[in-house]
């Protein structure tokens, strides 16, 4: 429960479950907690070491296996990636045995959710109580066009403490107009990069205007070369990874997103929530379904670094479209609210405990 967006959805998850009147556990696989949550934590990165072994792994599996069944756990909503198949012949016939479950899907890249071998893995999906899409695109163009079974797309949502949270600002930032981009920097997926150059094209530093790019990944001191190179060098800020950016999310001129592929970006559902409009590339699964152009924010169409840079300079310069944007970014978003999405995963948890 650490580090992204797809991470703080599952934190969340447990506090509506909780709210709702279930009993909760969580069960993660690595020591690292950043977002708040609800439940009972049984935290098996506790069990691992430096040299974790094949045997030490088969014990920490032994250890959850032990805790579902003393815990009476009726339903599994599992949100792991799932990268290996024969791991998950192991979750399948080992772990999960006799459970019924619920297997979530957060990205639009088949690598990520359905192993090496998704015909072999549609198989153990379609055993499944229900599989869960956090987008329609991934439930309608990844999940069903290969078979599997009992989908259905329920969105992540935003928390609605989120707009009263009060965090340290950063002092770089003050009195100072920017534009923002945060997550994990891996630039295959994230394509940093792509927003750099588009960002110096755009000219806006010479107008006093600053690219903040927050978070921490194996790419950043190579993006961190990247701009040091740039005209646009003096104005490219990079801040730590901060668990709760609430206030440096509504303090932004707008959010940026240029991803190569997305499940549901929790970035734009997060800037909206907070009344800042957003700048997105509209890539398969998630922005289509969050962005109506020029109503909350702009929709590029193409990873062209010249048309992304005048949608950046439109949203900076063209005050009435940022004003109509910033006005409407909040009723944008109210299908994807605590309360609206709660709704949606007790229904389905009540109709597979039946």
């Amino acid at each position: 429960m650490a580090g992204g967006g797809a991470e703080r959805s599952c934190a969340m998850l447990s506090e509506m479950l909780v709210a709702l009147g279930h009993e909760v556990h969580i069960a993660i696989l690595n020591d690292a907690v950043d977002y708040p949550y609800s439940g009972t934590l049984f935290n098996m990165g506790h069990f691992k070491e430096d040299k974790d072994s094949l045997g030490k792994r088969y014990k920490r599996f032994r250890l959850l296996r032990r805790y579902l069944l003393k815990n009476e756990i009726e339903v599994v909503i599992d949100h792991r990636p799932k990268n290996q198949y024969y791991r998950e012949l192991f979750y399948h016939h080992y772990v999960y045995k006799g459970l019924k479950r619920i297997y979530v899907v957060h990205s639009s890249n088949p690598v990520l959710y359905l192993t090496q071998h998704p015909k072999k893995f549609v198989k153990l999906l379609n055993k499944n109580a229900a599989n869960v899409a956090v987008s329609k695109y991934v439930e309608d163009e990844v999940l069903r066009p290969i078979g599997v079974q009992n989908t259905r797309t329920i969105y992540n949502a935003f928390h609605p403490s989120w707009a009263e949270k009060k965090n340290l600002f950063p002092a770089e930032l003050e009195n100072r107009t920017y534009i923002l981009s945060y997550g994990r920097i891996e630039d295959s997926v994230k394509d940093f990069s792509f927003l750099i150059r588009a960002f110096n094209e755009s000219k806006l530093w010479m107008q006093q205007v600053k690219l903040v790019i927050m978070g921490e990944g194996s790419d950043k001191e190579n993006l961190q070369e990247l701009a040091a190179n740039l005209e646009a060098a003096g104005h490219i800020l990079f801040l730590p990874h901060i668990s709760e950016p609430f206030d440096i999310i509504k303090k932004a001129r707008f959010v940026s997103l240029t991803s190569h592929f997305e499940g549901f970006p929790m970035v734009l559902v997060e800037s909206l929530s907070l009344g800042t409009p957003v700048v997105s590339l509209d890539i398969v699964s998630g922005p289509g379904e969050i962005i109506q152009h020029k109503k909350n924010g702009l929709l590029v169409a193409k990873r062209e670094v010249s048309l992304f840079a005048e949608a950046m300079r439109n949203m900076v310069e063209n005050d009435s479209l940022y004003q109509d944007c910033s006005q409407y970014a909040r009723k944008s978003v109210v299908q994807f609210s605590f309360d609206s999405i709660s709704k949606e995963w007790n229904k389905l948890i009540t109709d597979v405990v039946r």
